[in-house]
């Protein structure tokens, strides 16, 4: 199994029934990695988080581990998840539930974050960044900053 290192960004366009290519690069992995079978939930900063499968389990079972103070969080994560296949044309359907809670219309970015991919409306993802951009690095960062 090869080990996973998502990384770049790719400009995509939603389809008219929700639809996205993945880009051969990423693809190819997927395949290898988990027969191409994903997991697609809502992340708190508003995108799509992919996951391959068999990587959901753990964080599947790490969010049911949570105190019940946690559960608004479990809620949104488990709440939203949906399983899906890369097809035999190589594209992922996106639900109308999660295109309609991350404000995914047609022009999206599919962002590398190591072990998973991030699907983002290029419009927040482009705020999202000048927002991150103007923050202090965290300390656990300041080492990597130039």
């Amino acid at each position: 199994m090869p080990e996973l290192d998502f990384k770049g960004t790719s400009a995509l366009t939603l389809d008219a029934k929700g639809r996205v290519n993945v880009p051969t690069r990423h693809r190819d992995v997927l395949l290898a990695h988990c027969k191409g079978e994903l997991t697609l939930c809502k992340h708190p900063k508003g995108f799509v988080m992919l996951m391959p499968r068999p990587d959901w389990a753990p964080f599947r079972e790490r969010l049911a581990a949570l105190p019940l103070d946690a559960d608004g969080w479990r809620r949104m994560f488990i709440g939203s998840a949906v399983d899906v296949d890369i097809d035999s044309a190589g594209r992922l359907h996106i639900s109308p539930e999660l295109r309609a809670a991350t404000g995914l219309v047609r022009d999206v970015l599919l962002v590398g974050n190591i072990s998973r991919l991030e699907l983002w409306d290029a419009a927040r993802h482009a705020e999202q960044d000048a927002a991150v951009s103007q923050e202090p690095p965290p300390e656990s960062i300041k080492s990597f900053v130039i």
